[in-house]
């Protein structure tokens, strides 16, 4: 079954429509299509969905639903950030826009008076520890995985997004030595909070559609120890544009299939609910 719970459109900083996206997910032989706005309600940006838009969002995803009825499942959800005292992603917050799910993604790391991203461009994540953790990559990644590490104790929401984004330019900067020790530990204590969290893990392709890694998140060490604590996980693409919309998916489930899983999250019943099946 190819599914996908992580599909960015116009309503946000996607390239292309609901519809669009839809069309060529049926044509590619999508079982489930889940959208996936950036949100940060009550507030927005640039990249996220505006405020006044949720609406017309809701509504959109419906009207597309029922043309796919009995063809191909259409599920509405929010991916939304966590940022201390500003956005926790949670259930309840979105509950007026009825989402089937939602995604908690870090991608912010509170910098002094700014809110700087991890994965804007390999130039920003170098000013973000240089200017603000000393010239540190690896004090900025562990308070990385310590915002993780909150939203999960925090939050109330079904996917965790990318949990290792602050990864995306290390193929090419080389910044953040992921064989040493501090490192393992800091996956290590995520996982665990993951588990305890009871949500899902994506296995995200991102990265590789905009060519910045050749391999998905998580990476090979991190999702071992996810499935060391049983937690389930699907595959994502966080597609931006429809053509991505499968981007790499043999090269994800090869990834979990050599972490040991045998299958995958396929539909949520309810936000905190799971349907399986075989990969």
């Amino acid at each position: 079954m190819k599914t996908n719970f992580h599909t960015h459109t116009t309503f946000c900083d996607g390239k292309d429509s609901v519809w669009e996206n839809a069309s060529l997910a049926y044509e590619k032989g999508f079982s489930a299509l889940g959208f996936s706005a950036h949100a940060l309600y009550p507030f927005s940006s640039d990249w996220h969905i505006a405020v006044e838009e949720y609406g017309a969002y809701r509504d959109e995803i419906a009207r597309v639903k029922s043309i796919f009825a009995g063809k191909m499942k259409i599920l509405a959800g929010f991916e939304v950030d966590y940022i201390p005292g500003i956005s926790v992603p949670s259930i309840k917050r979105y509950e007026a826009f009825a989402p089937d799910f939602i995604i908690g993604s870090v991608h912010y790391v509170p910098a002094g008076n700014e809110c700087l991203t991890v994965d804007d461009s390999p130039s920003e994540l170098l000013r973000l520890a240089n200017d603000f953790f000393g010239g540190s990559a690896r004090k900025m990644t562990e308070r990385y995985f310590e915002l993780e590490r909150e939203m999960l104790r925090k939050g109330d929401f079904s996917i965790i997004g990318h949990p290792d984004l602050v990864l995306k330019f290390n193929d090419t900067l080389s910044i953040i030595d992921e064989s040493e020790k501090w490192f393992r530990n800091e996956i290590e204590k995520t996982a665990d909070e993951i588990a305890r969290a009871g949500v899902v893990a994506e296995i995200n392709t991102g990265a590789i559609s905009r060519g910045y890694r050749k391999t998905p998140y998580p990476g090979t060490e991190f999702l071992s120890l996810l499935r060391a604590r049983n937690v389930p996980i699907t595959i994502n693409s966080d597609a931006h544009s429809k053509e991505a919309l499968d981007c790499a998916f043999d090269v994800a489930a090869q990834c979990a299939k050599a972490a040991g899983y045998t299958e995958t999250v396929v539909d949520f019943p309810t936000p905190a609910s799971f349907a399986f099946a075989p990969l």
